[in-house]
Order: C-alpha cells, then structure tokens, then sequence
C-alpha cells in the first residue's frame, strides 16, 4: 500500500462534520468531546487527554518567543499550553465555532497577546513564516483521501523552519487494525506514516508510544451492540485498566501503542 493508495467516502464532508461537532459539544465544559472521542463519556476523553499530554510532554518544552503552529487546534488547548509557556502560538482549525472558542478561552486565560487563531484547511495552508514547533495532534486521522493528506503534510514541511521540529501524534499502530475505523476516522499503519514522511521531506527524529493498553481497542468494535448501562460499565472498566498502563508504559511501548508520536525534522538530504 502507498501514501496515493485511498479516497474518502463521498458522504464524508470534513468541514460539515467538524462544525457540527463543534457546536454541540466545543463550549461545553473542558470541550473535550469536541476534540477527543466522540460520543464517549467525560471519563473516558479525559483519559485520552491525560494519555496524550503525558506522551507529548517531551517535545512540548519551548522557550519564550518561540513560533508555534497548532494544526486543527480545536478549542486551542495545546495552543494555551504552549502560550502560557512564553511561546507565540498560531493555531488554525476547519471549524470556525472551534476558532471561536478557541479564541474565548485565549481571552479567558489572558493569553490573547500570545495566541493568533484562523478559518483554514490543512491541504491549502497558507500562513506568513515558519514555524520553530508545529504540532499535529489527531488531524491526520481524519483526513481519509489519501491526496489531501499529503498535501497536508507537505504544507506543514513547508511551514517548519529549518531547524525546526515537526510533532505529530495519531492513531499508528505498527500492525494494521481496522477494527475500530469509522466514516470520519481511520488508523494507518506506522509504516504508511513513515513513508509518507520521507516522501515529503522530513526524517524521524525520535519515535514513541502513547496507549499500549488493549482494552479499548478489544472493546470499541463491539460498543454499539452493548445496552447503555452496560456500554458505560465496560467504558468504566477498561477506563480504569488502562490508565495505569499507559501512565507507566506509554511512551516506552512504542511497538504496542495504538497511537504514535512521530518528532520530525527536515531532512537535510532530501
């Protein structure tokens, strides 16, 4: 299979989709339905963020001043991270009600003067300068024509300053499951990603892992047949197995993770 191999379903719309989804669920509480997993309880998404945060915590060390992209920045929770740790952040999302929310809790926690946010699609990214630190987190994922995809990716290499780091987080598993992709969501193999890379002009600089734990994957194909107070009690119980797991053994576990963190620089001999 090559980075060219695939399209979209036709009934797909991103930019619908991602508003929508937004204005339900972006200005609720920490927003994290709008963001994380769909439809899942609050337990459950704040896993994946805790998940996420704890594997991105390495590369997300930035000095005061330093340029920063949030690519599909949704409500901007990266974005204010790395604002409130002196950088100046750029984040942009197909969403305009995720801009605004975004924006809101920017203000809220008086990093307006930090942060800049934008309407704009990652295939056609067009932003003035270059960026010391573009972070990716959960956008490749989504992205199910394969020709969008690499344009997206090469818009980000584009943007990345010669020196910079690239660091994208997504669903990666080393071996191919397909048992948990949907109409707006699909995993790849880490080969693919690692191909695609290379083909756009970047090499890994560091790889590691974010959710060993299996349960939620053994879990998630078989959620929608399950009745709701059972579906909740199973959420709970692999909530609760795989926490501890993936705390301790997260990034270490790279061959086992479900998702990846990918660092990446320009490769000087492309």
């Amino acid at each position: 299979m090559t980075a060219r191999a695939a399209s979209a379903p036709a009934g797909y719309r991103p930019a619908e989709y991602w508003e929508g989804r937004a204005r339900r669920f972006a200005v609720a509480g920490d927003g994290l339905a709008a963001v994380c997993s769909y439809g899942m309880p609050g337990f459950y998404n704040r896993l994946i963020q805790f998940c996420q945060r704890r594997a991105l915590a390495p590369w997300l060390k930035v000095r005061p001043g330093s340029r920063v992209l949030d690519v599909g920045c949704g409500i901007g929770r990266w974005s204010l991270l790395l604002a409130s740790r002196g950088a100046r952040v750029t984040g942009f999302d197909l969403s305009p009600t995720m801009i605004g929310e975004a924006k809101r809790r920017a203000a809220a926690n008086g990093l307006s003067r930090r942060c800049r946010f934008m309407v704009q699609d990652s295939a056609a990214l067009e932003i003035d300068g270059s960026f010391d630190l573009i972070i990716c987190v959960t956008v490749l994922q989504h992205i199910l024509d394969v020709g969008a995809l690499r344009a997206a990716t090469e818009r980000m290499t584009a943007h990345l300053a010669p020196n910079g780091r690239l660091v994208v987080l997504e669903a990666a598993p080393a071996r191919l499951a397909s048992r948990c992709n949907t109409a707006v969501f699909t995993a790849r193999p880490r080969a693919f990603y690692l191909r695609l890379f290379r083909e756009c002009g970047l090499r890994v600089q560091a790889l590691s892992g974010v959710d060993p734990a299996p349960f939620k994957t053994w879990l998630l194909p078989h959620l929608p047949r399950l009745p709701r107070p059972l579906r909740l009690g199973a959420l709970a119980l692999v909530t609760a197995l795989s926490a501890p797991f993936d705390a301790l053994c997260g990034r270490l576990l790279a061959q086992r993770s479900w998702h990846t963190v990918f660092v990446l620089q320009h490769d000087s001999g492309a």
